[in-house]
């Protein structure tokens, strides 16, 4: 079992990601600003399914290479390490476009809303790394059950994304007023969530394996 200060470790690195615009965020809050929030909440719901597919692929695979190969830890967490500053640097870099930033698309019934927040999850690139690069730093097989530690961090992954974006998608309108208004806040939030991922990809590439 995982510790409660692991568990905040994780809890603030899915924050930062489920903070981090992308399609994930994209997709609902454009759903939510064409057809209202029940779109969007019904969107999020095919999301965490894409995030339940990525738990259980990520968990199986790592369970089996850090049972055989100990030594993979390492070149996981530094790739791990390297993924968090690029995404830093994706946060900080000029040009950012932000996701409440309306969007024309057509009415979709409810069962292709939540099928197109699956698959929107599904291929996102940024939720598998995370899976993939994130989940072996918490990992602690000497403690018992690596698959159940897995599912764990997925549960605390899942609880937070589905929060941040309930209320995101509850009040897309309203920051979307306020972020027409004050590019300013924009700014500061990108190298808000920039200076934490980096923090983060620093901790993890010089954190010890106990």
């Amino acid at each position: 079992m995982l510790e409660l200060p692991e568990l905040g470790w994780f809890a603030l690195a899915s924050l930062v990601l489920v903070l981090t615009p992308g399609p994930n965020m994209i997709y609902c809050i454009s759903r939510t600003l064409c057809q209202g929030r029940s779109a969007g909440l019904i969107s999020l719901a095919g999301v965490l399914l894409g995030f339940v597919a990525h738990l259980l692929a990520a968990t199986v695979g790592l369970s089996a290479v850090l049972m055989a190969v100990p030594l993979a830890f390492t070149a996981i967490k530094l790739a791990g390490a390297a993924y968090l500053l690029w995404l830093a640097w994706q946060a900080m870099k000029p040009g950012g476009s932000s996701p409440f930033q309306p969007r024309v698309l057509p009415p979709d019934s409810p069962a292709k809303l939540f099928r197109m927040g699956f698959v929107t999850n599904l291929l996102n690139p940024k939720v598998a790394m995370f899976c993939l690069s994130l989940l072996p730093q918490f990992l602690h097989p000497e403690r018992g059950s690596v698959l159940v530690q897995s599912l764990q961090l997925g549960a605390t992954q899942i609880a937070i994304s589905g929060t941040v974006n309930s209320l995101l998608i509850l009040g897309a309108a309203g920051i979307s007023a306020f972020l027409s208004r004050s590019r300013g806040w924009l700014l500061a939030q990108r190298y808000l969530m920039g200076t934490v991922l980096a923090g983060l990809a620093l901790r993890i590439a010089f954190m010890d394996r106990k």
